[in-house]
């Protein structure tokens, strides 16, 4: 069972977020960055197939240079090899743009399963995985919560209002994690040791016969970043109860304005 991965890496949730004075990115100085949340729970259940099915487990990101950490982690854990796809023709491309390099590469691979994690925790958009599939023209399921393979298909489980969905997919196929499919295990001393000496493939979009300014070219535009208003001091209202209502209902009104 050849499984490739696909990871990003992204802002530490826990590290605060500075908008960059142009307004149209954060500053990443200073930054801590890491391996995308969700990715590092496909990293985790690509490694257990292969536990018990054999085969290889392959990572693939698009990013800049500092992108190739999110790869030794997820080495780190056990994976094989990695393939780093780094071409300034990508900085700023949007999803779609992503997906069609990302899909590129793995073209390139023996491939069984492709699994990415459901979003990525840096912009929730939860658009690169399925049109990765698109993209490869395999089937696809998102936000799988449990994976089962056999006899060429997959079995997938997906929470949805009040049930359980249950899906079969015939491989090759890219499905999308929720966190709650596994639990990551933390890397081993001998597997960051490993992961340090792994060398990683870095292509570029020309390399993966695409042309660069087809490759990086976005629909989407990003015409800035605006933080959150800070949150407002609460209202302590104090009286008679009936009195108490009846401004209540006024500040929702007229104030909230959500009645």
């Amino acid at each position: 069972m050849n499984i490739v991965v696909c990871v990003k890496q992204v802002p530490d949730t826990e590290a605060p977020i500075r908008i960059r004075g142009d307004g149209r990115g954060i500053e990443e100085s200073g930054l801590n960055f890491v391996i995308n949340y969700y990715d590092e729970h496909g990293v985790e259940e690509a490694l257990r197939i292969k536990e018990r099915a054999g085969g290889t487990v392959t990572l693939v990101t698009a990013g800049p240079a500092r992108a190739a950490e999110a790869l030794r982690a997820g080495l780190a854990m056990g994976a094989d090899q990695a393939i780093h796809i780094q071409d300034p023709a990508l900085d700023g491309a949007d999803h779609l743009a992503l997906a069609r390099v990302l899909a590129a590469a793995i073209r390139t691979l023996p491939c069984d399963l492709v699994l990415c994690g459901k979003l990525a925790t840096d912009d929730n958009a939860a658009i690169v995985g399925p049109a990765v599939a698109e993209f490869l023209g395999l089937p696809q399921a998102t936000a799988v919560t449990k994976l089962e393979l056999a006899d060429g298909k997959a079995t997938v489980h997906r929470e949805v209002e009040g049930a359980v969905e249950v899906l079969e997919v015939a491989l090759p196929a890219v499905v999308t994690v929720e966190r709650g499919i596994n639990e990551p295990r933390y890397p081993s001393l001998p597997g960051i040791m490993k992961a340090k000496r792994t060398p990683i493939a870095v292509k570029t979009a020309a390399g993966l016969g695409l042309d660069a300014s087809g490759a990086g070219a976005s629909r989407v535009e990003l015409v800035g970043l605006v933080p959150p208003p800070k949150r407002q001091a609460g209202r302590v209202l104090e009286g008679e109860p009936a009195e108490v209502v009846k401004e209540l209902v006024r500040v929702l009104h007229e104030e909230a304005k959500v009645l």
